[in-house]
């Protein structure tokens, strides 16, 4: 079991969660997910998750870290993450640059620390809901897999990885590096929306993006469930 299962169990969300995972499979659709989102537990396990992180230290435009909620008392902080989430709009997001080892640099948005601890919020909800139907050969940044999974002889989630299939029936022994380039910079926010709203069908959740022409600044807990909806069925392109 790993950390994020234990917090799971811990808050009593396992089940939950895996009851959303098998709902999806069987192609359930889904609403009053709100209700889970800003549920006592849900919010809980959401700052646990995002206070286990290292960047918990750093502040976002606010100037605020974690140590603001480690201030409060459960009850006052539940309050007050439902509270910012009436009438809610995201804070500016604070831009840094980070080397990257070629030379080049990369734009990295960091929210606040209540807009993080909201994020967290909703992909504990949607992530079992869009793993469900993932592409079942897509290995990275994914729960309970790897990119060693795709390699392997013996992968966790079928008895032969698709990497090992392909080599040993087509003989090809070519491995392709591909990159996106700026891809939460462009990402559609139209097609992510209709990703995102077939399966779940909660208005609360899934909501029009006034700003459908900017780039996605997310945490990067988020990352991975935002890139594996929007590319999410077009792997056979490749």
């Amino acid at each position: 079991m790993n950390t994020n299962q234990r917090y799971w169990e811990y808050y009593g969300l396992q089940e939950t969660f895996d009851s959303l995972y098998k709902g999806s499979q069987e192609g359930k659709t889904f609403n009053r997910l709100y209700e889970l989102v800003i549920s006592e537990n849900n919010i809980l396990l959401a700052y646990r998750t995002i206070k286990s992180n290292k960047g918990s230290k750093t502040a976002g435009v606010d100037f605020h870290t974690i140590d603001k909620f480690k201030e409060m008392n459960k009850n006052d902080f539940v309050s007050y993450i439902r509270d910012a989430l009436k009438d809610y709009k995201p804070k500016a997001v604070k831009r840094v640059l980070i080397p990257k080892p070629n030379g080049d640099l990369r734009p990295l948005g960091i929210p606040t620390l209540t807009d993080r601890i909201i994020q967290q919020m909703i992909k504990q909800v949607i992530e079992p809901i869009c793993e469900a139907k993932f592409f079942k050969h897509s290995y990275g940044f994914r729960p309970q897999r790897s990119t060693h999974h795709a390699i392997s002889k013996r992968s966790t989630h079928h008895a032969i990885s698709r990497c090992v299939y392909i080599i040993n029936h087509s003989k090809t022994h070519y491995a392709v590096d591909i990159d996106i380039k700026g891809f939460f910079d462009n990402v559609n926010h139209s097609l992510l929306i209709k990703q995102l709203w077939n399966p779940l069908l909660d208005g609360l959740v899934v909501f029009h993006n006034p700003f459908a022409d900017t780039p996605f600044h997310i945490d990067e807990f988020f990352h991975p469930v935002i890139a594996h909806t929007t590319v999410d069925g077009k792997q056979k392109s490749f």
